[in-house]
Formats: C-alpha cells, structure tokens, sequence
C-alpha cells in the first residue's frame, strides 16, 4: 500500500511539474506577444473573455491568465469589468485544455516525447528551445496521467478505500470541500481535475463523488489567485473577489443540483472519468453565460466590499541582520533578501505609474513618492551594512559578491529615480499643461511599458531563484527592449510627419517617457549581470576588437 501511495504521489508531482514546465515555456517565447494580443481582444467582455480562453488554452492556467489581467488593471490597460472577463474565459480555456488532455491518446506519447526533446537540444534559437520545452511538458502531462491510471488500478479493490469512497458517496459535501482544498494545495484547478477524473475513470471514486471534488476545485481555483494578489493594488484585488464571488455562487449552485439529484453525472458521459471533465466544462461555461453580462454590477459590488483607501503604509522589518555581519556568508544572504525587497518595491512602484498619464491620481502620486522614499532607504542601509561587512575578514569570492551587492543596489535605485522622479514629473507635466497623446502613441507607450513591466518580474526570478536561463533571457531583453525602443521612436517620428495635433503637443514628453523606461528596464537588468558573467554568456565589451579601431594605425 505504501509503494503504491508512493507511485501516486510521484505520478500527481510529474503531472504538476509537467503543466508547470508548459507553462514556463509558453512565457519565455510568447509572453510579450501573447499580452499584446490579449489587449487587443479587450475591447469589450465578449472579445476579452474569448482572449481569457486562448490564453489559459496556451498558458494552461487560468491563475497566469489572472496575475496578467490584475496586472494590466492596476496599469490601466484594462477596466477592472473587462478584466473580470478575461478571467471568467480563462477558466472556460483551462476547463477545455482538460479535455484536450484527457483524451485517450498514449500511443502517441513516445513521438511527442521524442519530438519535444528532439527540438530542446537541437534548436538553434531561445524561441525554438522553449517550443521544444512545450511539446515536452505536453508529453510528460500524458505520461503522468497513465502513470495515475497505472497506481491507482490496484487501489479501487482495496477495502478501505472503497469504505472512503463510500462514505463521500453519502456525503457529497465533504468531497466538495476536499476537492477545494486539494486544489488549493496543487495551486492548479486543472490538475486537480485531472487528478479527481482519473481517479474516476480508475473506479477509486464513484462519479457522483468526482463531481463533487471537480466542483470543489473550482472554488479552490479561484482562491489561488484572489491570496495571491489579496495584498495588491485595489483594482486587483476587486477582480479576483469578483472572480471568486462569481465562481461561489456558481459551484454552491451546481453542488445543489448534484446533491438533490437534479443533475444527473450519467446523462453526462458513460465512463465516470469523462462526466467529471464535462461536467468541468459545462460549470465554466454555465457561469460565462450567466457571469458575463454582470461584471459591471459584480465589480461594483466588491467595490463596495473594499475600502477604497487602503492602509499604504505597512510596519516593514529589514532583512539585515547586524548580528550576521560576523559570519559572511549569512550577511550576504540577508542582503540578498534586501535586494529582493527593493526589487519588489521597484516593480509595485513601476506598474501603476503609466495611469498617472491617462489621468491624474494624487492618492496614488503620493503611493509612489512614498514608496521611492522605501526604497532610497533600504539602498542607504543596503550600503552601510556591506560596508561594514567589508571590515571583516572575507574571501575574495565573498569580496566580489560585496561589490555586486551594492551595484545592483545602485541599480535598483537608479530604477526607483527614473520612474517616481521623473517619469512622474513627466505625468505631471501633462496634467497641469492639460495634455494628451494621440490614442497610437499613448497604445505604444503603454505596450512599451508592460515589456518593461514583463522584465521587471523576470528579474524578481533571478533575485529569487539564480536561475540562469532566466539570468540569460533577461539580458537578451536588454537588447531586445533597446531595438523596440527604438523602433517606437520612428513610429512617432512618422506619427509627427502626418500632423495630428496631439503628437505635437507631446511629442517631448512621449520621447522622453520611452527613454526613461527603455533606462528602468536596462537598471532591471542589471541584477542578471552577476550570473551571465560566472556562466560565461556576458562579453566584456561590445567593442570591436581594439586592433581594428582606426584602422590599427599608430
């Protein structure tokens, strides 16, 4: 019993680190483009909710599809309305992907397998390599499911385990709320129903009770990401309570057809592991229907729910512990986690900032400033500590890592000056002088910033994690954000040659706002410099090689 609740939980893990390993890759190649088109479908919750869908199919997740949605309310981008369709299309996609995956397909898997390994080794470009990443996440999800299949074969015989599936036939809603939690724990709905519709399809759980815990894991989806983004911006945190109110009603709903016989799992599907999937998919396509045409009321209903002013100025606890500065290794790892807080500081502080452009917000000019206030703080204290850190008796390794602490705490603060210094004197600049860009200009400054904003969370990664492939991505972002730069200066250049008043009018304040983000993205960067260096992917210098310079003449 021990060997097989062994093989089950490494099968689930497999399925987890599977659906998490497609995911990576679909952001490293396609997350720039994949917002983009996203705000194109924003136009209206229709169009917005069939680019949740699209998303989440690609992503498959629906929380990856929130985190961007959240993201581009507190922006701006998006009404919090429009993004409350994103998400509620988000949760239609996931529930469809499921489909997709469950289908009876393992005589395929080998080829996929080989394909998706075939084209990680051999791509000859980072796009091509995560294609490969994809392909074989897909793989490994079938492979993970058949393993699920395999371990819980022997288990639907065992007495005690039909004693529990027994009991939860009888009591559907424990099994609701156990399937909530267990999705919650897996922090992903559409593993979770996989998990409970294999486990159906093995005949460990009846279908009735599968139900109940795919209905279950609906509510614990969407508690993934309302905790994830509760202590965010306002306008986040109303469209995932939106989400969740929504999504609460819906499965408190289907949970009473179910338990009073009203729906009937058999009329579904034949097989118990397909009525768990439809029934998944006709949950997420039930609340799109009746949810969509109410964002508007839902989404005044949690700002009623909300305080409008939340408490801004939180008791913060420095990560710098002085009594560590007599064991090296220990003070630099307190203020790498210092680094960290800054950086986490300098990405909240960098979101919300192009609003200020659209329209101005004195509660949120003084978030900002106070914030940048936090973060020349922490840079001063980050200095002092390594300073006296470096009094000490260190190694020449420990000596360096002083020396990159204090630059990317610079850097850091450069980022910090950049966005609540003067691009928030540009926006003021635009209020008192009764400015606005042209709708094309202010689109491209906007999409300029979510790149910005795209690279800010990468490099969160590398502070956390010392990933290298994302230490080598983002520094290739540097590049990339240097061209785009410049690529959006000719387009206003061409915008000014057509005459439209609004890009005369603007046209100092719209140059300099791509520069100063093009500058925060490459101060971002910077944290990625340390590891590109010690893995050898950082040339010294972009000179050519100095014999060349002038000719090699004396």
């Amino acid at each position: 019993m021990i060997t097989l609740a062994v093989h089950l939980a490494a099968a689930v893990a497999l399925l987890l680190w599977s659906v998490r390993l497609i995911r990576t890759g679909v952001e490293r190649a396609f997350l720039p483009q994949l917002k983009r088109r996203l705000k194109t479908l924003s136009g209206n919750p229709a169009s917005s909710a069939s680019g949740g869908v699209l998303a989440a199919m690609l992503m498959q997740s629906a929380t990856a599809v929130a985190l961007i949605g959240a993201g581009f309310t507190v922006s701006g981008i998006l009404a919090p309305q429009t993004a409350l369709a994103l998400l509620l299309g988000a949760d239609l996609g996931s529930a469809l992907m499921a489909q997709v995956l469950f289908m009876p397909v393992q005589g395929v898997i080998p080829f996929v397998l080989l394909t998706g390994i075939v084209i990680f080794f051999k791509a000859s470009n980072r796009k091509a390599k995560q294609i490969g990443r994809i392909i074989l996440g897909l793989a490994l999800v079938l492979m993970s499911l058949e393993m699920i299949r395999t371990a819980t074969a022997p288990v639907a015989e065992n007495e005690i385990v039909r004693a529990i599936g027994s009991y939860f036939e009888a009591d559907l809603l424990s099994a609701y709320i156990i399937g909530a939690l267990l999705a919650w724990i897996m922090h992903s709905s559409l593993v979770a129903v996989l998990t409970y519709a294999t486990f159906a399809a093995a005949g460990v759980i009846a279908g009735p009770v599968a139900g109940a815990m795919v209905i279950g894991a609906n509510l614990g989806g969407a508690m993934i990401p309302f905790v994830l983004l509760w202590s965010g911006e306002r306008p986040a945190r109303l469209v995932v309570l939106g989400n969740l109110l929504a999504r609460g009603v819906v499965t408190v709903l289907f949970l009473v057809l179910l338990i009073s016989g009203l729906l009937d799992m058999q009329v579904l599907a034949s097989a118990p592991g397909q009525q768990a999937v439809i029934l998944h998919i006709g949950l997420n396509a039930a609340l799109l229907v009746l949810a969509l045409p109410l964002v508007g009321p839902l989404i005044r209903l949690t700002e009623k729910a909300l305080p409008r002013h939340p408490q801004t100025v939180r008791d913060s606890v420095s990560a710098l512990d002085q009594a560590a500065l007599d064991h090296a290794p220990l003070a630099l790892a307190c203020a790498q986690r210092e680094l960290l807080r800054m950086a986490e500081t300098v990405h909240a502080t960098l979101v919300p900032v192009m609003r200020l452009f659209r329209a101005w917000d004195p509660d949120l000019a003084r978030v900002i400033a106070r914030r940048e206030d936090d973060i020349d703080r922490m840079h001063f204290e980050v200095k002092i500590y390594v300073s006296r850190l470096r009094e000490t008796e260190l190694t020449d390794i420990e000596e360096k890592k002083t020396l990159e602490t204090v630059a990317m705490a610079n850097s850091l603060e450069e980022a910090a000056d950049r966005i609540a210094v003067n691009l928030l004197a540009l926006a003021q600049k635009m209020r008192d002088g009764a400015l606005a860009f042209s709708d094309e200009g202010f689109s491209d400054l906007q999409d300029f910033h979510d790149q910005v904003v795209s690279n800010g969370q990468l490099a969160l990664r590398v502070l956390t994690t010392g990933d290298a492939e994302a230490a080598r991505q983002l520094v290739a972002e540097k590049d990339r954000i240097r061209i785009e730069e410049q690529r959006l200066q000719e387009r206003h250049l061409r915008r000014l040659q057509q005459g439209p008043s609004a890009s005369f009018d603007t046209t100092n304040i719209h140059q300099e706002t791509l520069r100063l983000l093009k500058q925060i993205n490459a101060a971002l960067s910077y944290v990625a410099y340390p590891i590109a260096q010690e893995t050898g992917d950082l040339l010294d210098s972009r000179l050519a090689h100095p014999a060349r310079i002038g000719g090699g003449s004396a």
